[in-house]
């Protein structure tokens, strides 16, 4: 099966699995592989009871179900993965805008990088890592490890490691998870709006994504966006 193929049978599968399971699917899903990762965006996925609570200003709720639903939902969505495209997945990692009733979900392939890290694949790389290293600096601490790559002509993603300050950490150990997930969400998600991606990538950013793996301290950020000047 060729990868657009494969990447249209994946988008049909995650609208309806979503559909089942959140009583409404996004309106449109798109697919995109590049090793080691594989991107999912959702788009107009808001259920009506999803959305009086987020005029309600009761986002916290949203999200925390969701989170709920997605962690029963995430062994379905690698064996299908596995049985359907022969992708194996080591992780899955998610978020939501709610504002724009969109979604991101980004799994992490068990391959060896088809992009060499070491070498740029977008000019502003080491300005856009900079810029990473004031807000985490900002946020918590300065991250000790800063990875990004320009999958696609919409689609940004950085790796950050070593981001967890102690307190943090033991909240992590505690047990309190969910609820340092969404302060963070919020936090970051507030920074890097306010920060100056859109002026260093020369593009209007769409949409801003995060997730975490609390037990490696490691954190994706993904920017949505239509390009007009970057270059692969």
């Amino acid at each position: 099966m060729d990868k657009r193929s494969v990447q249209s049978e994946i988008s049909s599968y995650i609208g309806k699995l979503l559909r089942d399971n959140f009583g409404k699917g996004p309106s449109s899903v798109f697919v995109s592989i590049e090793e080691p990762y594989i991107t999912i965006y959702l788009k107009g996925f808001l259920a009506p009871m999803e959305k009086v609570l987020v005029n309600q200003n009761n986002t916290s709720k949203v999200e925390e179900t969701r989170d709920l639903l997605m962690q029963e939902l995430i062994p379905d969505i690698k064996a299908t993965l596995r049985a359907t495209a022969g992708i194996e997945v080591e992780s899955l990692y998610y978020d939501w805008s709610l504002s724009n009733r969109s979604g991101m979900i980004v799994g992490i392939m068990n391959v060896k990088p088809m992009v060499d890290e070491n070498n740029e694949n977008y000019e502003q790389k080491q300005t856009v890592h900079d810029e990473i290293e004031k807000i985490t600096r900002h946020a918590q601490k300065e991250p000790e490890m800063i990875r990004s790559f320009l999958l696609n002509d919409r689609t940004l993603i950085i790796e950050r490691e070593g981001i967890f300050v102690a307190i943090e950490k033991e909240m992590i150990r505690l047990g309190f998870h969910e609820q340092l997930k969404i302060a963070k969400r919020h936090l970051e998600k507030r920074l890097l709006h306010l920060s100056s991606f859109e002026s260093i990538l020369q593009t209007r950013i769409e949409d801003v994504f995060l997730d975490w793996d609390f037990n490696l301290d490691r954190s994706y950020i993904i920017f949505i966006f239509k390009p007009t000047d970057l270059k692969s």
